[in-house]
């Protein structure tokens, strides 16, 4: 532009109101264009600084946001990592409590057999003293008489878990004894009884060896009959008129009278023999042995299996005799012996 042009002079009018004549300003023309430069130029100034200064602040919250993003990331890990220990503290204290119910019911059942134990021997009443008694606690949820430190869940998780596991553990070591004592305990007391059983088995053997000797013993009168015509020593032969041993004694009574055996045992011999004809002899524990002559009838074999007061023949006069008679006859360890010492 031509420096002539720039010293120009221009008038701007100014109307203030329509009632008042405009104002006239002279001005030149190098004026009229540097000031609006100088306005848009300090308008971009301002506007340049502005960015400058927004562009700073939106760095300075972004380092912000990215350590407060980085912080909370790490309390988030943090929370993370706490929570998986306590999920991972949550299933020991599971496992754990799984494995003490089934202890729990195995101490259950030694339990049950103990007083299973008790109550067939009848020693209820000793274990029941032997209890310790514990006095119930009383709970009133009135809210009075109440205080302690306040102390939040979260502050007190890892404390009531440390405290579960230590509770947990003091649990399996009172487990551990009980296990290792009852099933001691039981094995004592089994061991008690089987020496009790084993005592009672030898009474009871003892008591049946007894009944059966007594049984075995030839101790009961052997016909219904209880007229003696001889009895047991020396006599006059009834058919020599002699002096001669008597080894028995005869029982008078009518032909088919029924013969008992005097007491239980085998019978060792059944058979007719020209003196005694039919003749059944039975043998008894301790070495004696019972023997009935003169039968008319034998209702026995020999190696038959004989009780006590049990029919084996019939009364009669067969082989050497002078009439119906039983002639009784006891033998101990071969030698003959007086019926009346066990014949009642």
């Amino acid at each position: 532009m031509k420096k002539g042009s720039l010293n120009r002079r221009m008038t701007l009018l100014v109307i203030r109101d329509a009632q008042q004549p405009p104002k006239q300003l002279q001005c030149s023309t190098a004026a009229v264009i540097l000031v609006p430069t100088l306005v848009i130029a300090s308008i971009s100034t301002l506007v340049i600084g502005l960015q400058i200064r927004s562009s700073h602040i939106i760095s300075q919250m972004e380092t912000n946001l990215a350590v407060q993003s980085l912080q909370m990331e790490v309390t988030v890990a943090d929370k993370d990592a706490a929570i998986g220990r306590l999920r991972r503290e949550v299933m020991e204290l599971t496992n754990q409590a799984t494995s003490i119910r089934e202890r729990l019911q195995r101490v259950t059942e030694l339990e049950q057999q103990m007083q299973q134990f008790i109550r067939k021997h009848g020693k209820s009443s000793a274990t029941s003293s032997s209890k310790a008694t514990m006095t119930p606690l009383s709970w009133d949820a009135s809210g009075h008489n109440t205080g302690g430190e306040l102390i939040t869940v979260h502050e007190n998780t890892a404390m009531l878990t440390r405290q579960a596991m230590d509770d947990f553990q003091e649990i399996e070591s009172l487990l551990d004894t009980v296990e290792r004592t009852v099933p001691r305990s039981i094995q004592q007391a089994n061991a008690v009884q089987q020496n009790l059983e084993q005592k009672q088995a030898a009474q009871l053997l003892q008591t049946r060896r007894l009944a059966l000797a007594e049984q075995g013993k030839p101790s009961a009168w052997p016909v219904g009959s209880r007229r003696m015509t001889s009895s047991f020593g020396y006599r006059s032969d009834p058919f020599t008129g002699k002096s001669a041993f008597h080894s028995g004694m005869d029982i008078a009574g009518q032909t088919g009278d029924p013969v008992y055996a005097a007491g239980a045992g085998t019978v060792l011999e059944a058979a007719s023999s020209g003196a005694r004809g039919k003749c059944i002899i039975i043998q008894h524990p301790d070495g004696l042995q019972s023997w009935y002559m003169h039968l008319s009838s034998m209702q026995v074999t020999p190696g038959d299996r004989i009780h006590k007061g049990q029919m084996i023949g019939r009364l009669g006069s067969t082989g050497r005799s002078t009439g119906p008679h039983l002639h009784f006859q006891i033998v101990k360890h071969n030698q003959p012996v007086d019926p009346l010492l066990y014949v009642q």
